[in-house]
């Protein structure tokens, strides 16, 4: 009774999320409520909820500080640098932008925080995505996948919970699985390379002030939107899933230029695009106005310049301190932003202003999370994870025994994204482990077959970082999930056939 409760309760919450019948927060909050009451629990919802919510906390409090230290770290034009040279990068051509995406991503989870990945990346692509008409749920599903696979790293966490899991060494787990986390990051590569050029053939081929000059003098031609040669012709894209209502397809402002253009074409441009052309030309670097989004904003009052090396530095060793693990990690970002906002606005009024600034993404970010913890709460108090975990692998046919590598990758799938990772690696991985075991299975190859469910774990609704990066991206969690689920189930996938090619699984 409790197995069918549990994937039932899942399975509403998803439908109802995908099919925005209702919001996150109110599905996280109500679904298990309801199903708590049908399991003949409703008397225990409130230690239930209680219990979650004591577990999340320190999560929640993390978040709520990590985004204050980061929105400082934005206003005072700490990561303007890099997205200037992204920009040199992409040229302000799709493909390179979404790629550039998946790139950024994967660079910065080498600090093993989903959190500070997705705020970082989205903090530096945002704007491209926005100015560009591009699809914002391409961004936040390229972005998840990446830091799913570079999840693996032995800071990451799930590592580090199947070797106390299995009483196994962290190293022995993750060195041999280099080669295949090497082939699934160069597949998200490759999916970012496809996904971005189907961006390109949506928008059309964009180009930047001085680049137009410079291939003119070349070929005295300019290519156009559609691979003609001509002058750049002004395009109205149609609005994809989390994108923006339209996009500036003739020449667009590059970092550090003063005036940008929207060339003539065939029809008029959309409303959108003339008046993000208009700020361009009036301001250089501001975002499409629509959304109040300042990411490059070189004129704006926040920023710090003199500062700039103490805040590269206080950045750097709060992450260091992070990856050492002296202190726990919501301490660090309490301390950090504490520090961020009194040397950088040291006047009482400034930092209210920070803090009011960003209180909109804490807001929702930390009342998701608070959220998160009934869902979770009522799954495991009520005893239906352990109950569905049970049914799974009772569900395994004794002939599989000799392969439980293969299975257990298998299922890392769907057990990663439907539960916590403490909940799979310390609750399900030891049975699986034993059972392999039974059949001469080595518990090292279980605990590496267990981390290639990673890449689709990191869009589960149970991880409070994807609503970081959705909350930031302003994109629908039922449109990132619809999107995202099926790309990462496929990289998933390609990680564990190398890791079974290799003979490493």
């Amino acid at each position: 009774m409790l197995t069918f409760l549990g994937f039932a309760m899942i399975a509403t919450f998803l439908v109802l999320i995908m099919l925005k019948k209702m919001s996150p927060i109110a599905a996280l909050v109500l679904i298990p409520a309801l199903f708590c009451v049908f399991a003949g629990k409703g008397a225990h919802l409130g230690d239930y909820v209680i219990d979650g919510v004591g577990k999340l906390a320190p999560t929640a409090a993390m978040l709520m500080f990590a985004i204050v230290y980061f929105g400082v770290m934005i206003d005072v034009g700490l990561f303007d640098p890099i997205v200037r040279g992204i920009l040199r990068f992409c040229k302000a051509d799709p493909m390179r932008v979404v790629v550039g995406t998946a790139v950024l991503a994967a660079i910065v989870s080498l600090d093993g925080d989903g959190s500070t990945t997705f705020m970082i990346t989205v903090s530096a692509m945002y704007p491209l995505y926005k100015r560009l008409g591009l699809s914002l749920v391409v961004m936040t599903g390229v972005a998840a996948t990446a830091n799913g696979v570079m999840n693996t790293l032995p800071w990451g966490g799930p590592t580090a919970r199947a070797a106390t899991a299995l009483k196994l060494d962290a190293a022995d787990i993750f060195v041999p699985m280099i080669p295949a986390l090497a082939v699934g990051l160069l597949f998200v590569f490759v999916l970012a390379y496809v996904l971005g050029v189907k961006e390109r053939r949506r928008v059309g081929m964009l180009v930047l002030p001085g680049q137009v000059e410079r291939e003119a003098a070349e070929e005295e031609l300019v290519p156009t939107a559609s691979g003609a040669s001509g002058a750049p012709a002004a395009t109205e894209a149609p609005a994809g899933p989390g994108s923006g209502s339209g996009s500036v397809a003739g020449s667009v402002a590059g970092s550090g230029s003063g005036s940008g253009s929207v060339a003539a074409g065939a029809g008029p441009a959309p409303a959108s695009a003339t008046a993000s052309a208009a700020a361009l030309h009036a301001g250089g670097d501001a975002a499409v106005p629509e959304d109040g989004f300042q990411g490059l904003d070189p004129h704006r009052p926040t920023l710090r310049p003199r500062l700039y090396w103490f805040n590269a530095g206080l950045t750097v060793a709060l992450l260091t301190a992070m990856i050492m693990e002296l202190l726990p990690i919501p301490v660090l970002f309490l301390l950090g932003a504490a520090l961020a906002l009194t040397v950088n606005f040291p006047h009482m009024p400034d930092q209210k202003a920070r803090i009011a600034a960003h209180a909109d993404n804490v807001l929702n970010v930390a009342g998701m999370v608070f959220a998160a913890a009934v869902f979770t709460g009522v799954l495991t108090g009520t005893g239906m994870v352990k109950h569905m975990a049970d049914w799974l692998v009772g569900a395994i046919p004794e002939g599989m025994g000799p392969h439980m590598a293969l299975v257990t990758g298998l299922l890392s799938l769907p057990l990663t994204y439907f539960m916590s990772n403490d909940g799979f690696y310390f609750g399900v991985l030891p049975v699986l482990a034993e059972a392999g075991a039974a059949h001469g299975v080595s518990p090292l190859e279980i605990a590496r077959a267990s981390l290639v469910g990673q890449a689709l774990h990191m869009s589960s609704p149970l991880v409070p970082a994807v609503y970081v990066l959705v909350g930031m991206a302003k994109v629908e969690f039922g449109d990132h999930t619809r999107f995202t689920v099926k790309w990462a189930a496929l990289t998933s996938l390609v990680v564990l056939a190398a890791g079974m090619l290799f003979g490493i699984i």
